[in-house]
């Protein structure tokens, strides 16, 4: 789906709210099935082979579907309603412990390549 054709809203049927609201930008999504069941919505499909390659947060998962978060929130709810979604909340970083200062820089070097 190209979402200049397709206005978000059809995605999730007309919907803005999610059937839960647990879900942040930085909720970590996966799934647990190899096959996706063919009474999928077309939207739920492209998010479920987006995560067949692995975990990502909902914020990633938006960015690969060119969708903003608040609809794939709306996808991502329906998916975990219907078994088809694993979801986890980020895990903490604990009070006084610093990130790898290494491995940021690493992925600020990576990130100016890219430019």
């Amino acid at each position: 789906m190209n979402r200049r054709l397709i206005p978000p809203y059809v995605w999730t049927g007309g919907r803005t709210r999610p059937s839960r609201n647990v879900l942040d930008r930085l909720t970590v999504l996966r799934t647990p099935v190899q096959e996706v069941p063919a009474d999928v919505s077309p939207a739920g499909q492209r998010v479920l082979e987006i995560l067949r390659e692995g975990a990502l947060p909902l914020a990633e998962v938006a960015a690969h579907l060119s969708l903003p978060v608040s609809f794939v929130k709306v996808l991502a709810s329906d998916l975990f309603d219907q078994g088809l979604l694993i979801v986890r909340a980020p895990t903490p970083v604990p009070a006084g412990e610093q990130p790898d200062k290494q491995l940021l820089e690493r992925v600020i070097r990576g990130l100016r390549a890219l430019q």
